[in-house]
């Protein structure tokens, strides 16, 4: 949705297909990393365990990481698994934000009521609830929204002395 490219990204009809991480080089300028999921993944327990723990180390080693973006299925109410992993964010202080998808897929007002409901959830951690966007890949809803908060993200970006280029 980001870079108008349908199917740059490895998706599957099945949760839990893919589980690749895709680095994209954004403009010569910046990256967006895709993590495969593994809330709904249709996978064993202790596979579901295995990418968790990868995925959590990921992201606490990445000294340039700037912002994790938390893609939540707009037509479900809070999930267990989601609201944890904003949790586990929060502790670790690692910024967040929230992509509500799939708006396209329902009305508005059940989009409001559960992003709503996420909101709420997450207060009950959190004194301030991170960036929100609502976003339809099929639409382009939000794309906007969310290529201005990356741009003011980026911005503040400043390289790490210690920094090594490859």
């Amino acid at each position: 949705m980001l870079v108008n490219q349908h199917g740059l990204a490895k998706t599957s009809q099945r949760p839990g297909k893919t589980q690749l991480i895709n680095h994209f080089l954004i403009n010569e300028k910046w990256y967006i990393v895709d993590l495969p999921g593994y809330g709904y993944a249709k996978v064993s327990k202790t596979s579901r365990e295995k990418w968790e723990k990868f995925i959590r180390a990921y992201i606490t080693k990445r000294e340039s990481l700037q912002c994790v973006f938390v893609l939540i299925d707009s037509r479900l109410e809070p999930q267990g698994i989601d609201i944890e992993f904003c949790y586990w964010l929060g502790e670790k202080q690692i910024p967040f934000s929230l992509i509500f998808t799939k708006a396209d897929k329902q009305g508005m007002t059940t989009t409001q009521k559960n992003v709503a409901a996420f909101k709420k959830k997450l207060g009950e951690f959190f004194e301030e609830i991170p960036a929100t966007f609502i976003s339809s890949a099929e639409k382009g809803t939000g794309k906007d929204e969310v290529l201005k908060f990356i741009y003011e993200v980026n911005q503040d970006f400043v390289v790490p002395t210690d920094y090594k280029k490859f």
